[in-house]
């Protein structure tokens, strides 16, 4: 094992993604898995991330619920390191802004424009860590390298690999359509540099024939020069924590005896919370959004908010506060969580 570890020439390998929500939290976790079954010792990493859900480290530090996911794939203790920005939507347009694992300000997106220099020193000390304690470091990208309204000073995607170096992984998802477009357009608005980092792609959530798939695979591998390294299937039921995108499937049963209803909120916080409710067979949960039907429910959780007075307003504003009298008077019942057990009180 000394001889294949010592065979390592780059420590640090990045996956990135066409969209949002295309399997790179998944993708890396496989990884890490897989990795570490291989007896190489290996930490996650996701420079910056966006989302309301975290995890909270031994150190009482918050990372992203993946890196969490990810840590524990390489049977490690989720650590600040491995997310050192994290950064919780607010307002439409401002967050709070955590610099390992603690929060150090809210701001606006034009002012953390201009702060991303600082936040990026935060991103390579803990890569350095990271690199100088594991063998391998498996990183994340964020949303997509191909936003190039975001490319000046960018920490998510290429402004990191292109920093510290390192070979990139392009997934996407088939299942939502146009993969091909996806792949071959990202890579169209790749600077020269940032495309030579592209080494592989990876097709996510495939059902069908693969054999209708080959000539495709043939094409973009000769259109782009660029191999295609697998194409993974679709795995129903597969369940990790979400970071941002509200996961409202369930498992089928026909036992269903509870029925609970969670409303949507525009700051909606730690949303995952509710996914052993969400997997239960005996639980029918369902989350509502803006202007639906608000159906009958023997429960009805409030959820945790990041601005819960506006979060509060817009309840109102939806018809909840009429709904829940109703319900309470007819037996129902309601829980609150963290700023949903705010809303409860008198005043807030």
């Amino acid at each position: 094992m000394s001889n294949k570890k010592s065979d390592i020439k780059q420590k640090t390998l990045m996956v990135q993604g066409t969209t949002s929500d295309a399997g790179k939290s998944t993708l890396v976790t496989a990884l890490c898995r897989w990795l570490v079954r291989q007896d190489y010792s290996v930490a996650p990493f996701k420079p910056q991330n966006m989302a309301l859900n975290s995890a909270v480290t031994a150190e009482g530090g918050e990372i992203g619920r993946a890196q969490a996911v990810q840590a524990k794939a390489c049977h490690l203790a989720p650590h600040i390191d491995m997310n050192p920005v994290l950064l919780k939507p607010n307002s439409d347009s401002g967050a709070q802004v955590i610099i390992h694992g603690k929060a150090i300000a809210n701001m606006e997106a034009r002012f953390y424009h201009d702060y991303k220099t600082t936040a990026m020193q935060a991103v390579l000390v803990s890569h350095q860590r990271l690199s100088e304690q594991y063998d391998l470091v498996i990183v994340e990208g964020a949303g997509s390298p191909a936003e190039i309204n975001l490319r000046d000073r960018d920490i998510a995607n290429m402004g990191f690999a292109e920093a510290v170096d390192c070979p990139v992984i392009l997934i996407a998802d088939i299942d939502r359509g146009g993969v091909f477009a996806h792949l071959v357009g990202t890579l169209a608005l790749l600077s020269a540099s940032e495309k030579a980092r592209v080494k592989g792609f990876v097709i996510n959530r495939f059902r069908g024939d693969i054999g209708l798939l080959q000539s495709g695979l043939d094409w973009l591998e000769q259109e782009t020069g660029i191999p295609v390294l697998g194409v993974l299937p679709y795995l129903h039921g597969l369940h990790l924590e979400a970071e941002d995108a509200i996961n409202s499937a369930q498992p089928l049963s026909n036992h269903k005896q509870l029925n609970v209803i969670i409303p949507v909120l525009p700051r909606i916080s730690n949303h995952t919370d509710f996914d052993p409710l969400r997997l239960h067979p005996q639980v029918n949960l369902q989350f509502i959004g803006p202007d639906q039907i608000i159906p009958p429910a023997d429960v009805i959780i409030l959820p945790g908010s990041k601005h819960v007075r506006a979060d509060l307003d817009w309840l109102k504003k939806q018809g909840w506060q009429d709904t829940i009298n109703t319900h309470l008077r007819y037996g129902g019942k309601v829980i609150g969580i963290c700023g949903g057990f705010q809303m409860l009180g008198q005043l807030i």
